[in-house]
Order: structure tokens, then C-alpha cells, then sequence
């Protein structure tokens, strides 16, 4: 078990730079909305997310074909994208655009930014355990 949770820290590492890279640099370059860019960055870093767990890091279930395997793990993604956008949104539309305080200390491109760090880790902790319950061989 400790070696699993080694190779999906780094697996989660590898796909959070990917998820954290096209978030901060579509909306802190480009100007692109938050909410977009979280959620592009979402979907590329969950597939290769998918890609490198069922390689390296889950024993995939034998009974389960690879379509169902990964249409179930298309319905816990869009529920892990649902958590991220969530937090994002509370950190940022919540929290950050109503305290002059915070804004006045953070610059909205550092917001963005750590939004993304907290959605993230909230989330992963959300993939090990939903993974583990419905991806992997018992």
C-alpha cells in the first residue's frame, strides 16, 4: 500500500505541473477565465493521469473490460472536475473578490494560482480513494 501511495504522489506530482501549468498560463498569460482554464486543465492532466495510474500505479480489475473501465473512470473524473471548479470558484468568486484585505495582499494571478494548489489536493485525495474503490482489483 505505501508503494502504491508513492507511485500516485508521483504520478499525481507529474499531473498536477501538467493541470497547474495550463491553468495558471491560460488565465494569468492569456487572460483566459479561471473557470476555462481549470477546466481544460483538468480534463489534459486527468487523461494522462488515467493513462500512467492504470499502467503504473493500479492492479486493473480482470473482469472489467477497458471501455466500462474507462467510462467509470470518466464518471469520477467529472465528479473530481465538479470539486475542482467548486473550490476554485469558493476560493476565488467566494472568498478572494470580497475581502479587500486579501486583494490588497494577493494579486489576482497569485489567487488563481492558489486556488489551483487547494483544488488540487483536495481533489487528489478524492482520486486515490475513488480509484482504489471502483478501478482496482480487490
Amino acid at each position: 500500500m505505501i508503494d502504491q501511495i508513492l507511485k500516485f504522489g508521483v504520478v499525481g506530482f507529474f499531473c498536477f505541473l501538467i493541470d497547474f501549468g495550463i491553468t495558471t498560463g491560460l488565465a494569468n498569460i492569456f487572460g483566459v477565465h479561471y473557470l476555462i482554464s481549470k477546466f481544460l486543465g483538468f480534463v489534459v492532466s486527468a487523461i494522462v493521469n488515467y493513462i500512467l495510474s492504470i499502467k503504473f500505479v493500479f492492479t486493473q480489475k480482470k473482469e472489467m473490460d477497458k471501455k466500462k473501465e474507462f467510462t467509470v473512470f470518466l464518471i469520477l473524473s467529472a465528479f473530481g472536475l465538479l470539486i475542482n471548479e467548486l473550490v476554485m470558484y469558493v476560493c476565488i468568486d467566494g472568498i478572494y473578490v470580497h475581502s479587500q484585505l486579501m486583494q490588497g495582499m494577493i494579486s489576482d494571478g497569485t489567487m488563481v494560482s492558489l486556488s489551483s494548489i487547494v483544488a488540487t489536493g483536495i481533489v487528489m485525495v478524492y482520486n486515490f480513494i475513488s480509484r482504489k474503490l471502483f478501478l482496482e482489483r480487490k
